[in-house]
């Protein structure tokens, strides 16, 4: 098992997918510009996290976070978009919705126990 945090395992599982979804989407649907947004802004995820575990300061962290809470919104709307305009079925959809809206829940938590750390070292 890896040291790595809860967080930055469950942003780095659902990266694997947003890389698996965009292959998918390339090869078998023709898709290729829609995808790239969306492969950019699902591994940009866990990039931030990753690097929130080197911030220097509380602060710091709180704002990959926030960064990070920004790349899955963003990948959300690619992943509706995606549905909407047909390139993915219902069950593709409802199954990496339900991650990308798993990942923003942890995020907005994260994000809420960290302002709560820092306004109590105040």
């Amino acid at each position: 098992m890896s040291n790595k945090g809860f967080l930055y395992q469950k942003s780095e599982k659902f990266a694997i997918r947003i890389v698996r979804l965009h292959n998918h989407l390339v090869k078998r649907r023709g898709e290729f510009v829609i995808s790239k947004q969306l492969l950019r802004s699902g591994t940009s995820i866990g990039a931030n996290i990753s690097e929130s575990e080197f911030a220097t300061s509380r602060a710091d962290f709180i704002n990959k976070l926030h960064i990070a809470i920004k790349e899955a919104a963003e990948t959300s709307f690619w992943i509706n978009l995606l549905f909407k305009t047909e390139y993915l079925t219902e069950q593709e959809y409802n199954s990496i919705n339900a991650d990308a809206d798993e990942m923003l829940k942890l995020l907005t938590a994260s994000i809420k126990t960290a302002k709560a750390k820092l306004e109590a070292t105040r």
